[in-house]
């Protein structure tokens, strides 16, 4: 068992699972808290990485794309308080952070866990039932629908039609955004047959929100959404299997292109060089 104690979380592997337990200090984010303990399986990360500083240092999980649906709705937009996937450490416990990271790498060589995508969620998203207040919205997730209720913050046109219920089923895929300078950001629902408007403010599918403290929230809704639609790996369409010719059309094909090549040269088009060459080439596909 390794473990390192911080007051920024705690974490530990057995061989099997890295278990990573937020801490109480100031500086962990609401995310983190509301998430909870995670348990993270060796086979969901691509590596580990420790990052030394004059004060502090920095551990960082880094997982195969696809495993977890948190880090796939939100597209790698988690600022640092909010990511479980990194560890604030103390200069005086560097020595137990290398060791930490040396027997995380060492179980991904032994178990030869690749870096690679996975075609399926290895984690398996927040709990249920799910509802968070921020923004100009509630959204509850039971499973089975997602519900959208408006506060007194929400334009006028938006509002108007009341709460949203949206299946499961009808839903395409989740977006979280967070605000970034003078842009807001959302959470956003792509719905069969809705269009997407481009500002959430307009958008009955969406949730607009402001920065404030409770908006990294609305970030476990996308990823208990996410974790429940079908993994993204099953949208990429396979190419196409090249049809074969079948053997005794490419054969006749070659003989045709050798006499081609008898005329070329005794027209005086090909040189004895460009000749012998090009015969060669037909014949070795012979």
């Amino acid at each position: 068992m390794a473990e390192i104690i911080q007051k920024d979380g705690i974490w530990a592997f057995d061989g099997d699972a890295l278990r990573l337990t937020p801490g109480r200090d100031r500086n962990v984010g609401v995310l983190r808290r509301a998430l909870g303990e995670l348990v993270v399986p060796l086979g969901a990360l691509a590596g580990i990485s420790f990052e030394q500083g004059r004060r502090q240092g920095r551990l960082r999980l880094r997982l195969r794309d696809g495993a977890d649906p948190l880090l796939h709705a939100t597209g790698g937009r988690l600022a640092e308080p909010h990511d479980p996937y990194r560890l604030t450490v103390e200069s005086d416990r560097y020595g137990v952070a290398e060791y930490f990271t040396d027997e995380v790498r060492d179980a991904l060589l032994l178990e030869q866990v690749p870096g690679t995508p996975v075609r399926e969620f290895l984690l398996p998203g927040p709990p249920l039932p799910l509802s968070v207040s921020a923004g100009d919205a509630t959204a509850s997730f039971d499973g089975e629908r997602v519900r959208l209720e408006w506060n007194w913050k929400t334009e006028d046109v938006k509002a108007a039609a009341g709460p949203r219920t949206l299946a499961l089923a009808d839903i395409l895929g989740v977006e979280w955004q967070p605000s970034a300078g003078l842009e807001n950001g959302h959470l956003r629902f792509r719905v069969a047959g809705a269009p997407v408007r481009e500002r959430a403010k307009y958008d009955p599918h969406a949730v607009e929100l402001w920065g404030f403290k409770r908006d990294p929230l609305m970030a476990l809704v996308a990823a208990a959404v996410q974790a429940r639609l079908p993994h993204p790996s099953a949208a990429e369409v396979p190419e196409a299997a090249p049809v074969p010719e079948a053997a005794g059309s490419d054969h006749d094909a070659l003989l045709r292109r050798l006499r081609e090549l008898g005329e070329l040269y005794r027209a005086g088009v090909l040189t004895d060089e460009e000749f012998t060459m090009a015969k060669q080439a037909v014949l070795k596909r012979l």
